[in-house]
């Protein structure tokens, strides 16, 4: 009997000590629950790592929030590349632009005068500001540069189809002889580089006279300038 009670006793504290166990097992269970809240927590705090990355440009250079600020910056230089200013302002008028010929508009016997006309043929406004650049060649391949006369130049916006133009004075040959044969214009436009070659429509140069005085006539350019006539289109 005595071992019987002792048995039950045991049995007593073992049930004692396993429901103490389980008492405490249940509270590790509300421990770990209560990690999912930290770790919950934890995503949170990385959400608002995201969200400092859609507000701070240094941020979130691998995520969703990466690709917004790259967004932004493609959004602000396609801002500043279509600024009115820079679309509304027109650029110079360019070699392949224009359709360049000459004439001979002499009117005196001492000196002649070949107007080169530029015509904007473009198909859009274009400037032209300044001095050409201007060379003659000669029947026998010389090549003779062509001054400027110090006027003032003029800056002029061509529309398609509109003209500018410029004069060149020389010296008519008045001696009888061949002089010198010119063939061909070689015209650079103002503030451009490509030069285009028209042929020469006028008469001979004089042959250079050592004996003449000194500030004789020579070829000479006047600044190009915008032909009030020329319609657009």
């Amino acid at each position: 009997m005595k071992h019987t009670y002792a048995t039950k006793t045991l049995l007593a504290g073992l049930a004692l000590i396993s429901t103490l166990g389980l008492s405490a097992c249940n509270g590790d269970d509300t421990g770990s629950s209560g990690a999912a809240p930290a770790d919950s927590s934890s995503s949170a705090s990385a959400g608002g790592g995201t969200g400092g990355g859609s507000s701070d440009s240094g941020a979130g250079g691998d995520n969703g929030t990466g690709g917004k600020g790259d967004g932004g910056g493609t959004v602000a230089g396609t801002g500043t590349g279509t600024g009115s200013g820079e679309k509304g302002k027109a650029g110079i008028c360019r070699s392949d632009e224009l359709e360049v010929s000459a004439a001979d508009n002499s009117t005196g016997k001492t000196e002649g005068v070949v107007t080169v006309v530029f015509k904007n043929g473009g198909g859009r406004d274009c400037t032209i500001n300044g001095y050409a650049g201007v060379d003659l060649k000669t029947s026998t391949g010389d090549t003779l540069p062509v001054g400027r006369n110090g006027e003032k130049a003029i800056p002029a916006v061509l529309k398609d189809g509109e003209s500018a133009a410029f004069n060149i004075s020389f010296p008519v040959n008045n001696s009888g002889g061949s002089g010198v044969r010119i063939s061909k214009i070689l015209v650079t436009p103002p503030n451009e580089t490509k030069t285009v070659t028209i042929p020469w429509p006028a008469g001979s140069l004089p042959v250079d006279n050592p004996d003449a005085p000194a500030g004789g006539t020579k070829p000479a350019i006047s600044p190009v300038g915008k032909v009030s006539d020329s319609p657009a289109g």
